[in-house]
């Protein structure tokens, strides 16, 4: 068996090792016992998205966290930054989410989050899962009555609701704004819409009837043909899409167009620096921001470091340098100062904040980033060996370099949670971005594909 801790969480095919009812029951355990301790009952706090095999990896985990002593507490459905949330209000020990966010129904995961609401460092996944893996659990067990209980509690959303409100400042309203939903039939499909209902604006919420396999299925942050339609159709003054789980957005402007996480991000900072909450006057990006962020920064004397691709290296290195705001070209935006990971409802409720307080419609806001075309093509693969170990990849690259220089970028690299590698094309053209992406993803085809 190999390593179950991916960049983010166990992620897998439902009912496919590692995402079985036995692995879950293990998970359980083995997070129990890394939380428990001397003197102390720990409770463990488990929301989950809307995906059908949740049912089954509930109940194998809430064995797993009983059968070692600790109590179980279910939420149900619940944004994976609402756990985080209620983990972090509610004292608990851990929060685990089972969600493989913006993948298909097909795909499920799982995620924990210490008592802090910050997702668990590498060393301390390294430890549950040395648990598992060495099967280590065996002599563990408790005595009979030092069993752990689960139940259920009622009116967590509500708290995370208030949660997310208290960001909007009191003397603001969003009296008279209509706004368009996507909740990608997804842990968003009951919080959003009530969030935004209740700060006052008028609200259409699509792609919330959630049935167990229609999440993230041609709707949410990956899929905003709809959002756009209909928005343009109602003429509403914004549209927000969210992901499965609801740690993501992506934006629509008035006009119909889209926003990406980089350009939320942009109008966001130029904001925060305006008010002086911009905090070391510094952006945080991963190497997948598209080139316009950096180019709309520098003007503005903000800085930008980047990281790897991953929420968790964002949010290690804004804790490092005292950033604000980071995220991700994606939608996976993190405010620091308001919550501990990325939270796309939270980002909408930033990006509203920024509308009326500069009482200006989106499109117009938007205008600080010219975003640079991109093209990203996915290539399933059998292997992930090191990309500068293949020769005939190294050259394309070279190639396209070469003839881009200043005007473009290239970046190769595998997903951290599937079985792909990326190939991802900026240039000043979309004929030219598409022309030098598909020339790299056809040689790494035939490479490794």
């Amino acid at each position: 068996m190999g390593k179950l801790f991916g960049t983010d969480g166990i992620r897998g095919v439902a009912n496919e090792y590692p995402m079985t009812a036995d692995l879950a029951l293990n998970v359980g355990k083995a997070t129990a016992h890394f939380f428990k301790r001397k003197g102390h009952h720990p409770r463990i706090i488990i929301g989950k998205d809307t995906r059908i095999s949740g049912y089954m990896i509930e109940n194998a985990l809430v064995s797993g966290l009983c059968s070692m002593g600790v109590d179980a507490i279910m939420v149900g459905v619940m944004p994976t930054p609402g756990i985080a949330f209620l983990t972090q209000s509610m004292r608990v020990d851990a929060g685990i989410v089972i969600s493989a966010s913006h993948n298909p129904y097909q795909d499920n995961g799982i995620k924990i989050f210490s008592n802090d609401g910050y997702k668990l460092p590498d060393e301390t996944e390294l430890a549950i899962e040395d648990l598992i893996l060495k099967d280590g659990m065996k002599k563990l067990h408790p005595s009979p009555q030092e069993l752990g209980k689960a139940f259920r509690i009622e009116g967590a959303i509500d708290r995370y609701i208030v949660f997310l409100k208290s960001v909007f400042p009191k003397e603001l309203t969003l009296e008279g704004m209509n706004i368009e939903l996507d909740c990608a039939n997804g842990a968003t499909y009951r919080v959003a819409p009530q969030t935004f209902m209740e700060l006052g604006a008028n609200v259409t919420a699509r792609f919330d009837q959630p049935n167990g396999t229609n999440i993230n299925d041609n709707c949410g942050s990956q899929h905003t043909d709809m959002l756009v339609e209909k928005l343009l159709k109602r003429k509403a003054d914004v549209g927000f899409a969210f992901d499965g789980d609801g740690d993501r957005l992506i934006a629509v402007d008035e006009k119909g167009n889209v926003l990406t996480g980089d350009q939320i991000i942009a109008v966001c900072a130029k904001h925060m620096k305006a008010k002086g909450k911009l905090t070391n006057n510094l952006v945080v990006a991963t190497v997948m921001s598209n080139l316009g962020l950096r180019q709309a920064m520098k003007p503005l004397g903000i800085d930008i470091t980047t990281t790897k691709v991953g929420d968790r290296y964002v949010l290690e290195e804004m804790k490092a340098k005292g950033a604000a705001i980071g995220g991700e070209e994606s939608g996976h935006i993190i405010f620091l100062q308001d919550h501990t990971t990325g939270d796309g409802i939270l980002s909408a409720i930033q990006l509203l904040i920024v509308m009326k307080e500069q009482n200006k419609p989106l499109s117009e806001l938007a205008k600080v980033m010219k975003v640079f075309p991109q093209k990203m093509i996915n290539i399933d693969v059998k292997a992930k060996p090191e990309i500068n170990t293949l020769p005939a990849v190294v050259k394309a690259i070279a190639d396209v370099e070469k003839i881009l220089q200043d005007k473009g970028r290239v970046l190769v690299r595998y997903s951290g949670t599937q079985n792909m590698c990326r190939v991802m094309v900026e240039g000043p053209t979309n004929e030219e971005t598409e022309k030098y992406c598909r020339q790299i993803a056809d040689v790494v085809t035939k490479t490794i594909g």
